[in-house]
């Protein structure tokens, strides 16, 4: 007659007590996760931002009531945006590219217009993709704002 194992020298146990076990460190790890990545989608201020929309909404409607329009042109190296309608605007724009989820990588410029009338923005990496895209105009009286999916070497008009 042989004498059984000791229970730690068995197969099951260890299984039953290694399923819980992976459950417990897999909790853990997403804890510290969770509170090791800040959430830079919401924003502390959210009444403030809420009552700002409302000013968006009159810029918005000011550039529409203007007849404001552009083309903007997309390579791999430079965006190009020209004025195609409404009162000629001459002044400095302010043009901002806004990713829907990677805060990171947002950024806006103040551009002028060379002799032809267009605005021209250098990149330094690619942008092609899903972007919210605003123009401002420099004295912030009218904004154009319109998401587009970037693709190289296409145009889009913004009104």
């Amino acid at each position: 007659m042989s004498t059984p194992q000791a229970w730690y020298k068995q197969f099951w146990p260890w299984f039953l007590i290694g399923l819980p076990l992976c459950a417990v460190l897999a909790s853990i790890n997403l804890l510290m996760i969770a509170i090791d990545t800040k959430d830079s989608l919401v924003t502390e201020d959210y009444y403030k931002e809420g009552k700002g929309i409302n000013i968006d909404l009159r810029k918005i409607k000011q550039a529409k009531h203007l007849g404001m329009n552009y083309l903007l042109e997309f390579d791999d190296k430079y965006v190009e945006i020209s004025q195609q309608g409404g009162e000629k605007y001459l002044a400095a724009l302010s043009v901002s590219f806004y990713h829907p989820t990677l805060e990171e990588r947002d950024f806006s410029q103040i551009v002028t217009a060379d002799a032809n009338g267009v605005y021209r923005i250098d990149l330094t990496q690619s942008i092609e993709g899903p972007w919210e895209v605003r123009i401002e105009g420099f004295d912030q009286s009218w904004r154009i704002q319109q998401r587009v999916t970037l693709v190289d070497d296409q145009q889009y008009w913004l009104n």
